[in-house]
């Protein structure tokens, strides 16, 4: 049935498919402008809608760099509530940024995290406001062409290459396949931990990249589970049933940690960057009681943490923990692109 649904919508997908083009043919041309600017701009994004490790990507690299540089983070704020340029402070919900830079804001509040719809507008008016800024990391740009960043950082879901998906509607690509040939750097999320050799050059075979793009792979990794709201640490019990509830774009990495692991799960699985409210909580609350054993858990994720914080007097009684994702560099190549990371930023200080 989805097969055939799909087949009906490849027509909008390629009148879509063809607007996109036309798109990047002015862009390419200089017809469309894009902005350059003189410092340190690392772009990281995807092809398709959603579900590749774009936040965790970026919390990797503010890892890597936060010790060395001053580093702030630009972002659209995807369903915010509020519109224009905004930086982060003490007293910032995910209302007034969104929930992925809410999330870092939450992980990294030394770093600067910033919003704007215009991320051309927006760059200037950070280092306006933030004028010690060294580096500048662009959450979810690559489609974004009116900014032509210095460092492109692709990033594809290896159970789902952009080599393998169709435009939308019929598919979950927002730009065509030959955008690739932006990135300086194409990434592999999600793959198996014992990734083999053979594999990956069957994957890079079917990505064909470009003489001087460089393909890594990462396997999820996941860190130990903390309370939502006393932040305690929670050590994972295989004897335990467990509700898991998620509002992202691809759960099913989640699902599979407690199918392998958990006696059993249940899942309550909202829309990506959904908005909770309080039916939402009734919900949660009614399926969690159902569940008929003592030893019993409910777990989320970082995103939707942020979402889910602000009903502490509801939930703040039930043991719901929330387990955090990174990026693990597969065949030992985190050193190889962390010195390409800063390899890019370094050439500011030498050609300056």
């Amino acid at each position: 049935m989805v097969k055939k649904i799909r087949y009906v919508l490849i027509p909008f997908s390629l009148l879509y498919g063809g607007i996109i083009k036309i798109r990047n043919w002015l862009f390419d041309r200089n017809i469309l402008r894009s902005a350059k600017f003189n410092f340190p701009l690392i772009c990281v994004g995807n092809l398709a809608v959603g579900g590749t490790g774009k936040t965790p990507m970026v919390e990797y690299l503010i890892k890597l760099l936060e010790k060395k540089y001053k580093v702030a983070t630009l972002s659209r704020g995807y369903k915010r509530k509020t519109k224009g340029f905004f930086i982060a402070d003490d007293k910032t919900t995910s209302e007034d940024i969104g929930d992925e830079p809410m999330q870092m804001h939450n992980n990294f509040p030394d770093v600067t995290v910033a919003v704007a719809e215009e991320r051309v507008m927006g760059i200037p008016q950070l280092l306006y406001e933030k004028p010690a800024t060294q580096v500048i990391i662009l959450d979810d740009a690559f489609q974004h062409r009116e900014v032509n960043a210095g460092f492109n950082i692709l990033l594809t879901d290896s159970k789902n290459l952009y080599t393998q998906d169709l435009l939308l509607p019929a598919g979950s690509l927002r730009d065509v396949k030959s955008s690739s040939g932006r990135a300086d750097l194409i990434i592999v999320t999600k793959c198996e931990p014992g990734l083999r050799d053979q594999e990956k050059q069957n994957i890079i075979q079917q990505l064909k990249p470009l003489d001087r793009q460089k393909i890594y792979f990462t396997a999820i990794e996941y860190k130990s589970p903390f309370h939502l709201f006393s932040k305690k640490e929670y050590q994972l019990d295989g004897n335990c049933s467990v509700l898991l509830v998620t509002g992202i774009a691809n759960p099913e990495p989640m699902k599979e940690v407690f199918r392998d692991f958990i006696s059993g799960y249940q899942i309550l699985n909202f829309r990506d960057h959904h908005n909770f409210n309080q039916e939402d909580i009734k919900q949660i609350k009614d399926k969690f009681s159902k569940i008929d054993r003592d030893n019993k858990i409910i777990f989320t994720t970082e995103k939707d943490a942020v979402r889910l914080v602000k009903f502490e007097k509801e939930l703040e009684k039930l043991p719901i923990y929330v387990l955090p994702i990174s990026h693990h560099f597969l065949f030992d190549d985190a050193s190889k692109f962390e010195k390409d990371i800063l390899t890019f930023i370094n050439s500011f200080d030498e050609s300056n």
